[in-house]
């Protein structure tokens, strides 16, 4: 069996418990066909001793922070106490040190502010991130060559990744997963969860778009009829003669919802069909571009290369599932 990923959660004073949570409670969720771990998640504090956190209570660890140098993934989750880290962009001598003993080539991963920790300590420099939209322009002033987008859920630079606040680190480790392991256990876990494999558009629905109020004029029942046809030619009219309004009605009550138009909303369907079809099958790209709605090879290979930057034939080699479904 191979050795499960060891993950590294680091507490700071003042952290938030809620965050704190995800990697063990996501990450945790992940198992391979035989029920192994595929995780495992390890919490520490600076020197091991109980913690305070954002709430009325204090939590207890069982590992110190040299646990770090033994990881594979670190998590930074957020803190209300980060002090002179968020004011000046300034590590405390422990968290240096405690940063510095990490093994070179550990993948680093920020929850909401905890950007501002990787920030401090340089691991952001001349790189995309993010963080909480209210932190976005602090982060953008203390830390000038990282180029911060104030929009997205989370951010993957490779072996440095950060997303937004509060569930949003969902949204972030269950692309870890999905990374790690490929889109069906990535779904497994989210299904185990309760949550949403992926969600649509950014945290600029929630700036300048809060999402409405569930009612009989919501698009909601007219996605889900999407989703049942998505290898079919259907087209904005389609989706606004489903929900009985007018194109423009319907393009502005979807965008107030899902913070995206219905267009690129459907290219994001269609691409994670086709995601899923070449980790589980042994289908020809064109006959995976036909279930997926894209209708051609090139056209799927466009598409693919615009949102994961690669071609299916490269995906496919990366995380191909055992089992496919051969044709």
């Amino acid at each position: 069996m191979q050795r499960a990923h060891r993950v590294g959660v680091l507490a700071l004073d003042g952290v938030v418990p809620f965050e704190l949570g995800i990697p063990g409670r996501i990450l945790g969720a992940a198992r391979n066909a035989a029920g192994d771990r595929l995780y495992e998640v390890v919490t520490c504090t600076l020197d091991g001793g109980p913690v305070r956190t954002d709430a009325d209570y204090a939590l207890t660890v069982t590992h110190d922070a040299s646990v770090l140098a033994t990881v594979d993934t670190v998590v930074v989750p957020p803190s209300h106490r980060l002090g002179a880290i968020r004011e000046e962009g300034r590590l405390p001598d422990a968290l240096r040190d405690a940063l510095a003993a990490v093994r070179p080539g550990t993948r680093m991963v920020a929850i909401c502010n905890g950007a501002f920790v990787l920030g401090a300590a340089g691991l952001l420099d001349h790189r995309p991130a993010t963080t909480h939209w209210r932190e976005a322009e602090r982060l953008r002033r203390l830390f000038t060559s990282v180029r911060v987008d104030p929009d997205v859920l989370f951010v993957d630079d490779g072996d440095v990744l950060t997303s937004a606040g509060v569930a949003a680190g969902v949204d972030l480790c269950l692309h870890l997963v999905r990374r790690d392991h490929g889109s069906e256990v990535a779904n497994e876990v989210a299904r185990s969860c309760v949550v949403p494999p992926w969600r649509d558009g950014g945290q600029a629905q929630y700036v300048r778009h809060p999402v409405p109020k569930p009612s009989a004029g919501g698009t909601a029942a007219t996605r889900a009829w999407v989703l049942e046809r998505l290898a079919e030619p259907v087209t904005l009219a389609d989706m606004a003669a489903h929900a009985r309004v007018s194109v423009r009605t319907f393009t502005r009550r979807f965008r107030d919802e899902v913070g995206a138009s219905p267009g690129q909303w459907l290219v994001r369907q269609r691409v994670e069909r086709a995601r899923y079809l070449l980790e589980t099958t042994d289908w020809p790209v064109d006959l995976v571009a036909h279930r997926a709605g894209f209708g051609t090879g090139t056209s799927l290979r466009q598409h693919l290369h615009a949102v994961v930057g690669v071609s299916p034939q490269a995906y496919r080699r990366t995380f191909r599932a055992a089992g496919a479904v051969t044709v």
